[in-house]
């Protein structure tokens, strides 16, 4: 009798163990899951107190665009959360100081978006290039004739080639008080199909203006300086000048 006890005793006590094995497997890998989670939704976005490639790139943009002054050491600290919510300010974006989705496609990382920006066009270029060309477009001259268009694309483009100006279609398009679309919030329009041809056609090589590098609408221009560049040719209501 006493034998059937310790051998039932024995049984229960390895069952209790497989039991508590069982449940530290469940929880370890419930807590990797969980960590795991937390660490895709924090590579989903920077925050203050993010760090990496992607903050320091955040805030080299923001640098060269003339929203943010302090250094660029990949360290997302007051300063950078500060530039951030000017940057989401001046474009229409919600103003939270965190780089998400929308932000990151403002600032042409389309990658970390989510939306690809590793596909090229045959002149260099990637499809979220063209479309942020697109975009500039439909909101400075949506009104404007096809050729008018694709002029205001060239400009765009002319600039990237200068010296004078940053050397990316969004690093010019964002450079601060460059385009009256993105001052006005325009630049977030959805683009009509005629928008997006103009920056194609603008991209493989069709330049009206002859290498101009600014243009403006004369009746609605305040600045006294534009006035002052030497006028190349008027395409509708804008006029073009180097």
């Amino acid at each position: 009798m006493n034998k059937i006890i310790r051998v039932s005793a024995l049984a229960l006590a390895l069952v209790a163990v497989l039991a508590a094995a069982v449940l530290f497997t469940v929880q370890t890998a419930t807590n990797t899951d969980t960590a795991a989670y937390a660490q895709s939704v924090e590579a989903a976005v920077l925050r203050q107190g993010s760090r990496g490639q992607d903050v320091k790139t955040v805030q080299e943009k923001l640098k060269r665009w003339g929203y943010y002054t302090g250094k660029v050491d990949g360290i997302y600290g007051s300063q950078t959360k500060k530039a951030v919510e000017y940057f989401q300010r001046k474009n229409g974006l919600k103003v939270d100081g965190i780089v998400g989705k929308a932000t990151f496609a403002a600032l042409g990382m389309m990658e970390q978006a989510g939306q690809g920006s590793s596909s090229q066009t045959q002149n260099g270029f990637t499809n979220s290039d063209t479309y942020l060309l697109a975009r500039c477009i439909y909101g400075e001259a949506r009104g404007e004739s096809y050729t008018g268009q694709v002029a205001v694309g060239a400009v765009v483009l002319n600039r990237v080639r200068s010296s004078q100006f940053p050397n990316t279609i969004a690093g010019v398009i964002y450079q601060k008080h460059a385009f009256t679309a993105v001052s006005d919030g325009q630049i977030n329009l959805t683009p009509d199909q005629t928008a997006i041809n103009a920056a194609k056609d603008a991209m493989n090589g069709w330049d009206p203006t002859g290498g101009c590098l600014y243009y403006y609408n004369p009746v609605t221009a305040t600045s006294e300086w534009i006035f002052s560049r030497e006028t190349v040719i008027t395409i509708g209501k804008h006029v073009f000048a180097i």
